[in-house]
């Protein structure tokens, strides 16, 4: 009996139909979520389907142990009306959301303690039933879809309706798409923004819990390159030995793109540190794994750089455990993904501060889009606008830290230096205002 249920990649040695087989928490094969992932596998990637399951495995447990229709508990197969009121209930109690019925489907708003992963879950939960309908599985009309109120507004793909404008693959009818989707549950004012991370500690407190948990170099390797690369986990964990030896630079290594479909249209550039600790593991830990116990000279270009205990390739999923081991020896409440986030926000916060002018601004952010392979000038447009504010926030500062001065010397030296320093800010604001028009009239404005 397991708290959850659980997935396993097939043995390579062992012949199956299924790649991946998933377990109730009975540790009996669960074949819904089984077929699920090999009916997704080839439409969206491997990474895509593998963190959807990651999502749905709880809500399903969930449902066995905590869900409640009619005094019973809900299964999968049951009709609409129970899957949405146990898909309300897991909202409510496990992501803390606030739900409320409006019109034809349920307005979900995401409060403080609600986590990020909310549209990821009900995008997953919609696929699902998409899938089970499919194959005939599921008898019902899906129960994450408003039919009610399905829109007829279609784009560029037949029958799908029109992408949003973060998309940056067609023109959207209206700014506010999410009126046109045929979901179910609608998250409400809460358009996706990039997070800003700015605490230039954070790979350092990682590195140091990873350390406490006495994770092994490979795991601690991959963090690194996380943080030093921007790219996501499943980038850096699944390239081969290929990847490495492709680039001229011994500190770089091919990857894909998310929708690239494994093709190699990127590189990742990673410190030197990390290099020689990437050496070290293929001259010894990975040795230690690898059936054939091949050093890294002999090794054939698609082999994987990255090896479990067994000597098979590593996974997301078997990596994402000691992370969360890791994450566990600290104070921090930090998926993997934020990772990318606060390589962004130090990337573009050091282009700021480091460019002479406009111009190189513009070129050196240019060139880093192109590194990171961007597609929606709204994300770059985001993080941009967090300098922003933060250079007025500066500026703010700035203005405090002199009025501070100012109090702290008329404290010391007496009020009778009081008007001595109001005529010297007068005559230095005078200084400054009496060349812009604009400016002026600004500060008569507030008189």
């Amino acid at each position: 009996m397991w708290d959850r249920y659980r997935f396993f990649q097939c043995p390579s040695h062992i012949e199956s139909k299924y790649n991946l087989l998933v377990f109730d928490s009975s540790g009996s094969p669960f074949i819904p979520l089984t077929e699920y992932y090999h009916d997704q596998k080839g439409m969206i990637a491997d990474s895509s389907i593998t963190n959807y399951l990651n999502i749905l495995l709880p809500f399903f447990y969930w449902m066995d142990v905590s869900s409640n229709y009619q005094g019973s508990r809900v299964s999968w197969n049951m009709p609409p009306e129970a899957i949405r009121v146990a898909v309300i209930d897991y909202l409510k109690e496990k992501m803390y959301c606030k739900v409320r019925h409006w019109s034809s489907f349920e307005l979900v708003k995401q409060t403080p303690k609600s986590p990020d992963t909310i549209n990821r879950f009900l995008a997953a939960l919609k696929s699902f039933y998409k899938s089970m309908i499919r194959l005939d599985y599921y008898s019902h009309t899906n129960p994450l879809v408003d039919a009610e109120n399905i829109h007829t507004v279609h784009g560029f793909r037949n029958g799908r309706p029109r992408m949003p404008l973060v998309a940056g693959t067609e023109p959207p009818i209206r700014t506010s798409y999410r009126r046109q989707t045929d979901s179910y549950f609608k998250i409400t004012q809460n358009e996706w923004l990039p997070m800003i991370i700015d605490d230039v500690s954070l790979p350092s407190q990682v590195y140091l819990a990873a350390e406490k948990a006495k994770l092994q170099l490979r795991d601690r390797i991959i963090i690194r390159m996380l943080f030093e690369t921007g790219a996501r986990a499943s980038e850096v964990i699944t390239v081969t030995i290929g990847d490495f030896r492709a680039r001229r630079s011994i500190r770089e290594i091919a990857t894909f793109n998310k929708g690239s479909n494994g093709i190699r249209t990127k590189f990742l550039l990673f410190s030197n540190d990390t290099y020689i600790l990437l050496m070290k593991y293929l001259k010894n830990e990975r040795i230690k794994h690898d059936p054939l116990g091949s050093p890294y000279d002999k090794l054939p270009d698609d082999a994987p750089l990255f090896i479990s205990k067994r000597g098979t390739p590593y996974s997301y999923h078997a990596w994402y455990a000691h992370w969360k081991k890791a994450v566990q020896h600290s104070v921090l409440k930090i998926n993997p993904h934020k990772t990318r986030h606060w390589y962004v926000t130090n990337v573009i916060r050091t282009i700021y501060e480091t460019s002479s002018n406009e111009s190189e601004r513009i070129i050196r952010i240019k060139e880093f889009v192109r590194y990171m392979r961007w597609r929606s000038k709204e994300t770059l447009a985001v993080y941009e606008h967090f300098f922003d504010e933060k250079r007025q926030l500066e500026l703010i500062n700035e203005v405090h830290e002199n009025m501070l001065q100012v109090e702290k010397e008329i404290y010391v030296n007496g009020v009778s230096n009081l008007k001595q320093t109001h005529y010297k800010i007068q005559h230095e604001l005078q200084e400054v205002v009496i060349e812009d028009s604009e400016i002026l009239g600004f500060f008569e404005g507030l008189e």
